[in-house]
């Protein structure tokens, strides 16, 4: 399931470049070029991050941003602007609400690495109960322990953090790129095979029949899901 991000910006070009960029990166982008369409649709639907440009044409980016935060929504923001020496600006769109604030002409991957690292703090904060049980397995994110039975489970910490994301991503596929990213990190180059390596060593620990999985399962072509 692709992550849903709206853009509110004018700029049709980079709009659609944009869009285009986080399409085959994993998200679905829908667009708006002014404040007041972009605002509805923040607030009718559920996107996980709103990219907003600061100068828009009528309501600008600023008073979206903060019509969101008074209306209640939470979702993430992120500021983009033209505006590069500006720090009243800066220091406004923050105390409005927003949550990182990028200047414009930016690097797609470096808006990427953003919006990664936004949605890692959003998902943190709204983080489910510390501990998680399944079978006879049980889990302590906090303190980074998990016992089988009563017989403690070593991890090692690539183990644990490709674990803990799919746990946190309970019934959602998560694609092998997402796991390079947020386990292994942006800016190491590991093979998608080593994913596979260490989803099979994972198998052995927490499953029964490693060879039959019901916890860790293999959705073909696409990444891997965890199940209780």
């Amino acid at each position: 399931m692709k992550t849903p991000i709206l853009m509110i910006e004018d700029d049709p070009a980079l709009r659609e470049t944009t869009s285009a960029f986080l399409e085959t990166e994993g998200f679905k982008v829908q667009a708006a070029s002014d404040g007041e369409k972009g605002l509805a649709m923040a607030l009718g639907g559920r996107p996980a991050l709103v990219l907003l440009d600061v100068m828009l044409p009528g309501m600008s980016g600023f008073e979206v941003c903060k019509l969101l935060r008074e209306k209640g929504c939470a979702v993430p923001v992120i500021l983009l602007t033209g505006q590069k020496t500006d720090e009243v600006d800066k220091v406004l769109g923050l105390g409005l609400g927003a949550d990182d604030y990028l200047l414009k002409p930016f690097g797609q991957r470096e808006l990427l690495a953003r919006i990664q690292a936004v949605l890692r703090r959003a998902q943190r904060a709204a983080a489910p109960a510390e501990e998680c049980a399944f079978g006879d397995v049980r889990i302590n994110f906090k303190a980074k322990t998990g016992f089988r039975k009563n017989k403690e489970l070593i991890f090692t910490a690539k183990e644990f953090g490709l674990l803990e994301l799919l746990v946190r991503h309970e019934g959602e596929v998560v694609s092998r790129e997402t796991i390079l990213n947020e386990v292994w990190g942006y800016e190491t180059f590991p093979t998608t095979r080593t994913i596979d390596t260490f989803v099979h060593a994972l198998r052995r620990k927490i499953e029964k029949d490693p060879s039959r999985p019901i916890h860790l399962l293999t959705v073909p072509w696409m990444g891997y899901k965890f199940k209780k």
